[in-house]
């Protein structure tokens, strides 16, 4: 039986009604990060500055209910001091502020898996705090809506701190499903920005705002986004319409490898923590239940039932074959919510240059173990990997397995 709420538009379901009282123990022993390592990656593009923001809602959050709450006292706290800094001048501080308060008030909006007037204020108040950060930012800023149907897709144009004319290599940065795109661009170094790469940080069909602004996944609304998005990449005087790529993580892995196949003018493909079962049965049927719950709301569906026959839409096969351009994969051996096996079926179903980058002991987030600490830095290896494909430089099909100790044995693919 399908456990829904139809009166409020929210999605309960059976794993989350029978199991719920399991996940508030889980967090309660394990804290907010309890299936994911949220609140790093969270805490990362704020900088150090942000630390104990995070060390502070860690220690707050013993059950789900504490997370939003958490997320935003911490939000209006850095707004308030965002203001004070700049009505003193000291705008620096300000424009720090602003960004760490857009990057609470967002990751506050996680747990409202419905268009609730909690959830539509969060999101009100996190463009309001990054809008003003892009207005005081060392580069330039600027909302981007792409055109969508009668909508629009929401994101953020960054250029590299001291553009000055021409055109730059770009990329569309595709968030996960539990990320957002106020986290595409880390506040300073970020990496692509510090390689000459213009930025479109966006969420595409069902992610974050566009979830808000009811416009939801499927796989037809992920192959219009591809050529949507590409248009109006192409149509900015700054990009060069030659240079432009696309890099997805986690559930942006699979969206954006749809867009790779779907709009031949991406001239590479790089995706991170593989989500590429076809029909996602693993991370929808054997993982945490916030999971699903989340991904209904992103797709509109409030029936259980009628959700499950969706997902079987949700595959990379009859697509994937079409990819031309370079594509660059990179996944843990352990993945819990999507088994490699699909990963390297995919990457055999490729025809173009590829590389498969598998770290070793590693889980679906690709990081805190000893191969990615000791090996390539992920994150660090994907922009210059990117940064060489968009530069026409050639390289050679390869799966790459990173051992714990760091060294990477090479085969080829």
């Amino acid at each position: 039986m399908n456990a829904t709420n139809k009166a409020h538009g929210r999605a309960l379901t059976r794993r989350w009604a029978e199991q719920r009282w399991l996940i508030d123990n889980i967090i309660r022993a394990n804290g907010v990060d309890w299936d994911q390592p949220r609140s790093i990656s969270y805490n990362a593009p704020c900088g150090p500055e942000a630390n104990a923001d995070f060390a502070a809602i860690r220690e707050k959050v013993k059950k789900y209910a504490d997370i939003g709450p958490a997320f935003e006292a911490t939000a209006r706290r850095r707004e308030a001091k965002a203001k004070a800094a700049e009505e003193e001048g000291a705008l620096v501080t300000a424009r720090q502020n602003y960004f760490m308060a857009a990057i609470h008030y967002a990751a506050a909006q996680w747990p409202h898996d419905e268009n609730n007037d909690t959830n539509l204020m969060l999101n009100k108040r996190k463009r309001a705090c990054y809008t003003r950060y892009g207005e005081l930012a060392d580069h330039k800023v600027e909302a981007a809506w792409v055109p969508f149907g009668d909508k629009a897709l929401p994101g953020w144009f960054h250029l590299p701190q001291g553009y000055d004319g021409g055109r730059l290599p770009a990329i569309w940065a595709i968030p996960g499903m539990d990320g957002f795109k106020e986290t595409g661009v880390a506040m300073y170094g970020d990496r692509w920005l510090q390689r000459g790469i213009a930025v479109l940080t966006l969420e595409g069909p069902g992610q974050y705002e566009s979830a808000v602004n009811g416009i939801h996944v499927s796989m037809p609304n992920w192959i219009e986004a591809g050529h949507a998005v590409m248009a109006w990449l192409r149509a900015r005087s700054e990009v060069d319409p030659e240079r432009i790529g696309v890099v997805g993580q986690s559930m942006g892995s699979f969206f954006g490898t749809i867009v790779a196949a779907t709009e031949p003018r991406f001239k590479a493909c790089a995706v991170m923590a593989t989500c590429l079962e076809p029909g996602m049965r693993t991370i929808f049927e054997e993982a945490c239940p916030t999971f699903k719950r989340r991904f209904m709301y992103m797709s509109g569906f409030t029936d259980e039932g009628a959700f499950d026959q969706f997902c079987r839409t949700l595959t990379w096969e009859g697509h994937v074959e079409k990819i031309r351009a370079p594509f660059l994969c990179v996944a843990g051996e352990a993945d819990e919510l999507a088994p490699m096996e699909h990963t390297e079926r995919l990457i055999a179903a490729l025809k173009s240059k590829k590389r498969l980058v598998v770290y070793q002991d590693c889980r679906h987030s690709v990081g805190n173990v000893p191969s990615t600490n000791l090996g390539p830095t992920p994150a660090v290896m994907i922009a210059d990997w990117m940064s060489a494909r968009l530069s026409g430089k050639p390289f050679q099909s390869e799966r790459w397995f990173v051992q714990s100790n760091g060294q990477v044995v090479r085969t080829p693919l």
